[in-house]
This record gives C-alpha cells, sequence and structure tokens, in this order.
C-alpha cells in the first residue's frame, strides 16, 4: 500500500502507528481500492512553489481569516474524523479544547465516540457533520440537539452514499464485523498502554448514535448506522435539510463545479471540497486540482475550504492563493491525537500554524488578505 507523507505531522504519525492497534491504525492510515488518489492529493501540492519576496514590512505576519462565520486564528479547522475517540482516551473533547486554545475551527463527526453534546460544551462554536438517514425524523433529531447544545453551524457529507473496499478495513474487519474477532483482540492486547488508556473510559460506543441503535459495540453500531446513510440524497434532498435547518449550512464532498453551484443554489452557506482523504473514489482528482473550478463556481457566495492531502504550511498558503478560503486537515489531527492527546494535538496545531506564518513572511506577505490579492501570482508552477 502507498504511504503518504506526513509532513509536519511525521514525529506523531509514527508514533501513534506505534502505539495504535492496527485495526485502528489503519483505519487512520487507509484509502479505497488502490489508494492512488491519497497519493494524488499530495503530488498536487508538489507541482507548486510558492515565490519568495523581499523589501516588504513582514515584522507583524497574521494568520486570521473569517470562515463559515466565525473568526479563527490560523487559516485551518479540524475536520470531522469518524472514530476519533478511539485512538486516544482523550478523545473529541480533547482534541476541542486543543483547536479552542488555538483558536482553530473544529467539526465533529456523526461517528464520533463523544457526542455532540460534550464537545459543544467544550466552547469554540465547534460545527456538528451530520449525514442524511434513510429515517428524516433521525436526522431531524440530529438537528434539534445540535440546536439545542448551541451549535450555529452543520456540515452535511454528500460524497459516501455508497461506501467502497478499503483493503485495510477489510483486512481487518472494521466495520464489517459486529464484534471483535480474537485476532483483533490479541492485536489490541499487543498495545497495553492503549488497552490501559481506553479501559479507564469505560466500554466504548459511538456517542454521537448510540440512541439511535440498538447494535452493541463500535462496529456493530458502525455497521448499522452505515448502512442507515441515504443513497438517495440529492439536491431536492438538500433544500429538505435546508429548509429543517435554519443555522449556517455547509457542504462536504464538493469534486465538481456543477455540485458547488447546486449546493450554493440549494441554500448552502458554502462548500468544502473533498474526495473523503482518499477514502470514497478511487482514483480521483486531487482536490487541488479542482479547487480552481469550483471557486469560479461559487462566485464569492460562500466560503470554499479545502480539505484532502494537506500536510504543510506552504500548503495551506498555496490552496488560499489558488481561491480557498481555508483548508482543512483530518488525518495529521487524528494522529496527533492517537499520539498524545489533547497536549500532542495542540502541538500539532501550533506547529502548522507557524509554518503558514513562516511561508506567508517569506512570501512578503503581512496577512491573508494580501495573499488573496496577489492570488495565483505567489505562486509557481513547478
Amino acid at each position: 500500500m502507498t504511504r503518504v507523507d506526513d509532513g509536519v505531522f511525521s514525529g506523531v504519525a509514527a508514533s501513534a502507528r506505534r502505539r495504535l492497534p492496527r485495526l485502528f491504525a489503519d483505519y487512520v492510515d487507509g484509502g479505497a481500492h488502490g489508494e492512488w488518489t491519497m497519493a494524488r492529493n499530495r503530488e498536487a501540492f508538489r507541482e507548486w512553489g510558492i515565490v519568495p519576496r523581499g523589501l516588504k514590512n513582514v515584522e507583524t505576519v497574521d494568520a486570521g481569516v473569517r470562515c463559515f462565520g466565525q473568526e479563527w486564528a490560523a487559516p485551518f479547522m479540524l475536520a470531522p474524523v469518524g472514530f476519533a475517540g478511539m485512538l486516544h482516551p482523550d478523545r473529541e473533547v480533547g482534541a476541542a479544547r486543543a483547536a479552542l486554545r488555538c483558536g482553530v475551527g473544529m467539526a465533529v463527526s456523526t461517528f464520533s465516540i463523544d457526542p455532540m453534546e460534550a464537545v459543544a460544551k467544550v466552547g469554540g462554536a465547534p460545527l456538528a457533520q451530520i449525514y442524511v438517514f434513510r429515517d428524516r425524523g433521525l436526522t431531524r433529531d440530529m438537528l434539534a440537539r445540535a440546536t439545542q447544545c448551541g451549535m450555529d453551524g452543520i456540515i452535511v457529507t454528500i460524497d459516501t452514499a455508497i461506501t467502497p473496499v478499503r483493503e485495510r478495513d477489510v483486512r481487518n474487519g472494521f466495520r464489517h464485523l459486529s464484534r471483535p474477532t480474537l485476532m483483533q483482540m490479541a492485536g489490541m492486547m499487543a498495545h497495553p498502554r492503549w488497552c490501559l488508556g481506553m479501559a479507564g473510559r469505560g466500554t466504548p460506543a459511538i456517542g454521537n448514535l448510540a440512541a439511535y441503535t440498538s447494535a452493541h459495540g463500535i462496529m456493530g453500531q458502525a455497521k448499522d448506522m452505515a448502512a442507515q446513510i441515504d443513497p438517495t440524497l440529492d439536491r431536492a434532498g438538500l433544500e429538505w435539510l435546508r429548509s429543517e435547518w435554519k443555522g449556517r449550512l455547509v457542504v462536504k464532498g464538493v469534486m465538481h463545479p456543477e455540485d458547488a453551484g447546486n449546493a450554493i443554489a440549494a441554500g448552502a452557506d458554502g462548500v468544502i471540497v473533498s474526495n473523503h482523504g482518499g477514502r470514497q473514489m478511487d482514483p480521483s482528482p486531487a482536490t487541488l486540482d479542482v479547487l480552481p473550478q469550483i471557486v469560479d463556481a461559487v462566485e464569492g457566495r460562500g466560503d470554499v475550504v479545502l480539505d484532502s492531502g494537506i500536510r504543510r504550511g506552504g500548503d495551506v498558503v498555496t490552496a488560499l492563493a489558488l481561491g480557498a478560503t481555508a483548508v482543512s486537515i483530518g488525518r495529521p489531527w487524528a494522529w496527533a491525537l492517537a499520539a498524545g492527546g489533547e497536549v500532542s494535538v495542540e502541538k500539532a496545531i501550533r506547529a502548522l500554524s507557524q509554518e503558514v506564518v513562516d511561508i506567508l513572511g517569506l512570501a512578503g506577505l503581512e496577512d491573508i488578505a494580501a495573499l488573496r490579492r496577489r492570488g495565483p501570482q505567489a505562486l509557481w508552477k513547478l
């Protein structure tokens, strides 16, 4: 299998792979089919350089942005990552605390171990990522919960109508079995630090969905609830969601300008350009390759966030120069959480933020507004 480089997160990723049972390490690491899309997401960034500039006043560099109605200290957010709470006992709440201290955005996955209510209590206005389920009553209930716990924005994911073959997960039985096998249990016991940490948190469950399934254990719950994601979701379904939800609505999984235009026309406030980190369609174009077309299709009617493949500060700056409002990171913060919990997530966020500041300054840019004004002229096609 192809292993995508982990950039500024290489240290925590290596540590996390050692600490985690293979079942969960492969879940984070893997993609669909031949994992070509994962590799392509990274290769696309290598085709661009950022032009150094001098004779500019960059004594103070501000990397803050406004995105999805929020002010962020750095131009990125923590993407929704399913089962993140199984990577470390600090779980999603720990990651949310780190994001809050660093002033960046965060979204909590439908398949989170900590329920959205617990994450919302941290503060920082996290977004709730949801799926539209076959049972619209279930979706309405999730929207009501998001409202009750003070979330003013949701992210609806549209690229998961079908779950493709993910060879690593098939090999390990992840999400295909209702309960762990003896081999899986042995694999977990071979990682005592992880076992001891998770044992202290009680019997694991998908806390965000536990009320909607009678299945036991995270594997059974995941299998049951994944089967309930509505594969018939279309523009009319998105318009229904818009009518049900009065807050900010973001559509994730957009890879075609027509889909972006339809999302905005249906009432979305923004889109996330994402191929699910290479976990859905394979082969797929890199998100960076389709970004400019989607920015053109949105025509300034909403925020455009780039997801999938971000590993370095230069990646962030490149995406913004090509029109993104901000970017979204998934695997990097999952690796950081697995490696060292909340503290490690904070360190990783601050490391990426510093890289962004460094790159902006070396490019002669004092803030993100200056980067937007320069746009693609800040870049060099390699």
